[in-house]
């Protein structure tokens, strides 16, 4: 929960700054995922929605962080901060969203409501099964530890609350914090996992620039172990404490958070590092992060375990909100009376890259994949300048191998229009070694020109490149060779801005295995 989350709960947001259009609340309809019902008024048209056709996206109104999903009685249990009091009201609490695929979602209602008890709203945490019953709520009880503002000063606090209803809501245990603020600003974001080993629960918290970790043997006594202090990318929030086994039979310690590392030409996404914890102390492999993506909305990451999976954890699960504190509130999905969208579910496995670093890979769910509604494929074509697919469409994945010898750059250009003036442009700078998201051409929620193209460095030598595009109404996700490299950015295209365009500047780009599978 950032500063700018504490503006949002805790000041007036009437008046949002820099709409530019008429907000019409109460429209009727949503959907949570791919291909569930759209509840709309009779005169409306499906195909004009900007609802996405397969990401998550709140029912109405506002949604901003995700919690972490925990698998319980056979689906996927999602909490998120929710405020159905937007945009003339604050406060977050936690909605409640199921799923057994992570691919479809069934709205489940409020878990937590706001301002239910002193110490005001609802912030991010994390909810955990307590398999053991250690917290004395019974074996199996689902308990949240949640970040909320003291009733007496305000200060950033960690409270517990408890189900006896399988998740579909939560109970205060205390209006006393079971983690008191020590005296500092920044005291949020609660992260909690049992370890095996001590047999005891571990909480990273975020403090400002430094991750805190703590223990408990009951949920409800917590002391401080020690600190992680992170250097040159900001106020770190979400933080997030997993191991993983690495492709080479190695188990390693991952700790990431939600960084800020634009003053140093970084990422404002999810920042990680690997390394060793012995239960109390974090000691990373390197002191600088690595970056699980480098586009520039996919904040307030949370990685998670596959419930149906007992084996080693050779992988995750991660989602993030697709958004940016820069710009929370620019959005034409207003105009439908929402404003929220997480990224798609990705999986995440841990690789040794040859030298020693070990490095997150992403790759999206196959059932996602699985879920689209139809399959276009094209043989292989040479582009020397640019070549327009006999395709149009605005929610799909696009996957394509591209080669060459001598050029300069290559992509393609995604939703465009029909006159080839609007477009948003995926590709590799050859010259200049990277690969982009541009969506400077294109309807983008960044009125300040510093955010339209995200880059991240490639070899170019390779004369070789995979991609694995998603595309929505109103998001594109990229994601690179075998994952190493993911761009996650907002974009706003007309509704019309359909076509594909491949181009070339410079010599020749040949694009193979060209698969569109398009969801409707």
């Amino acid at each position: 929960m950032s500063s700018h989350k504490r503006t949002f709960t805790r000041q007036l947001v009437i008046g949002i700054i820099g709409l530019s259009f008429v907000i019409t609340l109460g429209v009727a309809g949503y959907y949570l995922g791919k291909n569930n019902p759209l509840k709309q008024d009779e005169d409306s048209d499906p195909k004009q929605t900007l609802r996405a056709s397969y990401h998550f996206t709140t029912p109405d109104k506002w949604k901003n962080d995700p919690q972490r999903p925990i698998y319980y009685d056979g689906a996927y249990h999602y909490y998120y901060l929710y405020n159905g009091d937007y945009p003339s009201g604050n406060g977050t609490e936690w909605r409640h969203a199921t799923s057994t695929d992570l691919v479809y979602w069934k709205d489940e209602g409020i878990a937590i409501p706001k301002y239910s008890n002193p110490n005001g709203d609802v912030w991010s945490g994390s909810v955990v099964v307590d398999e053991a019953g250690t917290s004395g709520f019974g074996k199996g009880a689902l308990v949240a530890i949640v970040t909320q503002p003291s009733a007496e000063g305000g200060e950033q606090e960690q409270y517990l609350w408890y189900s006896t209803d399988r998740g579909k809501s939560f109970k205060a245990y205390s209006n006393t914090p079971v983690l008191p603020n020590p005296g500092t600003a920044d005291f949020r974001d609660p992260k909690i996992m049992w370890n095996e080993h001590s047999r005891k629960w571990i909480m990273t918290l975020a403090e400002g620039t430094k991750i805190g970790f703590y223990e408990s043997p009951n949920l409800k006594d917590w002391h401080y172990t020690s600190g992680f202090v992170t250097e040159n990318i900001g106020l770190v929030e979400c933080p997030d404490l997993y191991v993983m086994l690495a492709d080479d039979g190695t188990s390693k310690w991952v700790l990431g958070a939600s960084a800020n590392g634009k003053a140093s030409g970084k990422p404002n996404t999810y920042a990680y590092w690997t390394g060793a914890f012995d239960g109390k102390t974090f000691v990373p492999d390197r002191q600088e992060p690595q970056w699980l993506d480098y586009g520039f909305d996919w904040y307030g990451a949370v990685t998670f375990e596959d419930g149906t999976n007992s084996g080693p954890p050779a992988h995750r699960y991660a989602l993030a909100w697709m958004n940016n504190w820069e710009y929370p509130h620019n959005t034409p999905t207003l105009h439908e009376g929402f404003n929220g969208m997480d990224s798609i579910v990705r999986q995440i496995e841990l690789k040794q890259t040859g030298n020693g670093i070990y490095h997150l890979a992403s790759q999206p769910l196959e059932a996602l994949s699985k879920a689209a509604d139809s399959t276009v494929s094209y043989k292989e074509i040479q582009v020397n300048g640019s070549t327009t697919l006999p395709f149009t469409g605005n929610s799909y994945e696009l996957e394509a191998d591209m080669s060459w010898s001598e050029l300069n750059n290559m992509g393609f250009r995604l939703r465009e229009s029909t006159d080839k003036s609007r477009h948003v442009d995926v590709g590799v700078s050859v010259g200049g070694g990277y690969t982009y998201v541009n969506r400077a051409y294109t309807g983008n929620p960044d009125t300040s020109g510093r955010y339209l193209e995200s880059t991240s460095p490639f070899d170019a030598s390779q004369r070789k490149v995979h991609l694995r595009i998603f595309v929505d109404k109103t998001s594109v996700e990229v994601f690179i060779d075998e994952g190493i490299i993911v761009h996650s950015s907002l974009i706003f295209p007309e509704l019309n801005d359909q076509g594909i365009t491949l181009f070339s500047e410079g010599g020749t780009a040949v694009f193979k295995n060209v698969v569109i599978k398009q969801f409707h």
